[in-house]
Formats: C-alpha cells, sequence, structure tokens
C-alpha cells in the first residue's frame, strides 16, 4: 500500500474536469438567469446558451441548429432511438425494424431492446468480427431482406471497451441507399478522432461532456434540421420542441470549453497518449507475456487512449480491486445489472467466451494520465496478478 495519489486510469468512464471548462462553470454560476426568460438577465443566459451551441457546432463540423443539448449521452441516445422509431413508424406503420451492432453502450443497447418488448419493434443485431468491427456484409443483407420495414440503423463511432472505431461511411452509404436514417453514438470518440458530422453524412449523433472534460449532466444530440423526431419530453418547447426543459447556462458553457479545448488539443493529445498506452501495452507484455491485447492492432483502427488486455486465469473483478488497493483504477468494462457483475457483452459478440470475458481490464487514458501513472500500474501489476490467480484457484477448490 503506498500514499502516493491515486493513478487514475479509468478516463474512458469519465475523466476529468480541465481548467478550462472548470472556469467556464464558475463563471455562469455566479449569474443568475433563465435562457427563456425575456429580461436581461435571461437574454444574458440565452446569450451563452447561443454562443456555447455555435462553439459546439463549430467543433463537431455541425450547424448551431442542429445540436440539441440534453442531460447527457443517455437520454441523447434515447431520444434519438426512441424519437426516430416513433416518428417513422407514425408515418409508415411499416416502419417496425431497429438494426444496431451486437457491441453498443447500454445506453443504447437497452432503449432499443426496451422497445423491442414494449413497442413491438423488430430488433436486429449485426455481428462484429474479432476486434469488435462491425461486419458490413451482414448489416448490408439485414437492410436489403426488407429496407422498406427499417425504421433507423444506430453504430457507435468508436467502442468504450476495446476502442475499436466502426465504419461509419460505410453504414451511411448503404442506409442511403434506401432513405434510412442512421444515428451514432459518438460519446467515446470526440475529441480523439476527427469528427465532422456534416461530411459523415449522418443523420444523428450522440456526445457527453464528462468524456471530454466537461462537467457530467450535460450533453448534444446532434441532428440535422430534418430529421423528425418524437419527443421523449413535453413541457415547454425548448430546443426545437425536441427536448424541454429548462437549459442549464453553466453546464453549457462548460461543455462548450471542453468541446473547444477537446478538439483544438485533439492531434497532439492523440500522440502523446499513444505513447503512453505503448508503454502500458510493453510493460504488459514484458511482464505477463500470456497476458492478451485486444481488439485491433492498428492505431488508425482504434482510438489512442484505451487499452483492453486479457489476464489468463483471473477474474477481471479480483484485479480491480487489487488494483485499487494500490492507489490504481481502472475497469472490467464489463455490464453491472442490479450490482451483479456479468461477462462483457462486448467480448462475448466478438467471439470470447465468458472466462475471457470475465478474465480481462480495460486501461483508458486521459489528459491527466503521466508517464507515473503508467509505471505505478506496471509496478503492481505482477502481485495483483498473483494475488488474482490465488484468489480464482481457491475459489475453484471450495
Amino acid at each position: 500500500m503506498t500514499d502516493l495519489p491515486t493513478a487514475y486510469l479509468d478516463h474512458a468512464a469519465t475523466t476529468p474536469m480541465v481548467p478550462e471548462a472548470m472556469a467556464a462553470l464558475r463563471e455562469q454560476m455566479e449569474r443568475t438567469g433563465n435562457p427563456s426568460s425575456l429580461h436581461g438577465s435571461g437574454r444574458t443566459a440565452r446569450r451563452v446558451v447561443e454562443e456555447s451551441r455555435e462553439l459546439i457546432a463549430e467543433r463537431l463540423g455541425a450547424r448551431p441548429s442542429e445540436v440539441i443539448f440534453t442531460s447527457g449521452g443517455t437520454e441523447a441516445n434515447n431520444l434519438a432511438i426512441k424519437g426516430l422509431f416513433w416518428s417513422r413508424r407514425a408515418q409508415d406503420p411499416a416502419r417496425t425494424r431497429l438494426i444496431f451492432s451486437a457491441i453498443e453502450h447500454h445506453a443504447l443497447l437497452d432503449p432499443v431492446l426496451w422497445l423491442g418488448k414494449q413497442q413491438d419493434a423488430g430488433v436486429v443485431t449485426t455481428a462484429v468480427d474479432r476486434h469488435g468491427v462491425i461486419r458490413v456484409d451482414e448489416l448490408q443483407a439485414a437492410v436489403e431482406a426488407d429496407p422498406a420495414s427499417v425504421a433507423a440503423i444506430t453504430t457507435m463511432w468508436a467502442n468504450n471497451e476495446m476502442g475499436s472505431v466502426q465504419p461509419i461511411d460505410e453504414v451511411v452509404a448503404l442506409a442511403r441507399q434506401h432513405a434510412i436514417p442512421v444515428h451514432s453514438d459518438a460519446v467515446q470518440a470526440a475529441g480523439h478522432v476527427p469528427i465532422d458530422f456534416a461530411a459523415s453524412g449522418l443523420d444523428a449523433m450522440t456526445v457527453t461532456a464528462h468524456k471530454l472534460g466537461g462537467p457530467v449532466g450535460v450533453g448534444a444530440l446532434v441532428a440535422v434540421r430534418e430529421l423528425d423526431l418524437m419527443p421523449l419530453l413535453h413541457g415547454g418547447g425548448q430546443e426545437r420542441d425536441v427536448r424541454s426543459g429548462t437549459l442549464s447556462a453553466p453546464l453549457i458553457a462548460a461543455f462548450a470549453a471542453a468541446v473547444d479545448l477537446a478538439v483544438r488539443r485533439r492531434e497532439a493529445e492523440a500522440a502523446r497518449l499513444e505513447v503512453l498506452r505503448t508503454r502500458l501495452i510493453d510493460g504488459i507484455a514484458t511482464l505477463l507475456p500470456a497476458a492478451a491485447v485486444n481488439g485491433p492492432g492498428s492505431p488508425a483502427a482504434r482510438l489512442p487512449h484505451i487499452a483492453h488486455v486479457t489476464f489468463p486465469g483471473c477474474d477481471g473483478d479480483a484485479m480491480l480491486m487489487l488494483f485499487d488497493a494500490h492507489g490504481v483504477e481502472v475497469s472490467t468494462g464489463s455490464a453491472c445489472t442490479a450490482g451483479v457483475p456479468q461477462p462483457s457483452h462486448v467480448l462475448l459478440a466478438m467471439g470470447y467466451d465468458e472466462e475471457a470475458a470475465s478474465s480481462s481490464l480495460r486501461f483508458s487514458l486521459g489528459h491527466t494520465t503521466t508517464e507515473a501513472d503508467i509505471d505505478r500500474a506496471l509496478a503492481v501489476l505482477p502481485e495483483v496478478h498473483q494475488r488474482a490467480q490465488a484468489a480464482r484457484t481457491v475459489r475453484q477448490r471450495r
């Protein structure tokens, strides 16, 4: 055990706020004003919101009118997939199918499955390869089986566990042939890979602040003006009458500051994180040759800040807690339902068995990560691994 500061290697879950975002948040928190009010304070708050909207749109290659503020990525995903499904089905009752990849985050997976159970949606899951990349040929087959029945396609821009970047351009090109709208969850990709919403051809895209160095509790659905979305919330008619609710000028200002900084520093930061990731991966390979790095090997095919590793003979949950005891914070990347750990559905979809899926950890780096953080993780890894192996052996004997 050590008294050194925590080595935080779980930036894909949430990353610390950058000073610029914190400054913007503090500045606006000292002001009063509802952006929907017509008096001076309200107009000032509205100006903050609209200037932030313009900055976010510019940095993401969108028009300001396409940025719809939400409480975060989960709400944006729900608005996208439910709003699209309901509006498309209302226009044409034959539009009952939703197509999505097998590796979506639960913020999208769960609402899609809910639509299947509660709204009679025909849910079609597209398989992925061993690297966690969607199989476009299977997607094409699913679409062309009955294109007139497809309400929408949703495919994440980059996977949150593997870091695998998806072929968004191919998905969009396929969908365009049949006039099918496409949504992408870009929560993990934003700030780490080039994103140009207009150039992508997407109809909708989800982003959130706390993955970029902004605050928790604010995000956006970027959606073309022509896209008909049925609202989840009804009230004051804010945000194109698609997402009612009083807008938080402080959170939105901090969100904009974080997006601005992340996009402007993206290339330099990606290069820095790639070096740190290589240091981590090479160190793991030296210390534990049996460990296996999952996902794409090419930097062009994955995010620069995520390393997903399987440690045979160990429980990922045990390793996580042992790392935590040494002040190193990582993630299993596994889904938890009602507090019960389960093997990652992402790894299972990639063809891993339950044992391998339960023996993996995700190390995710970010703007606060240093060489010292990497070295600290590597320094305690042999002990963590040894104790995790022993714990599994004891458990199997019972």
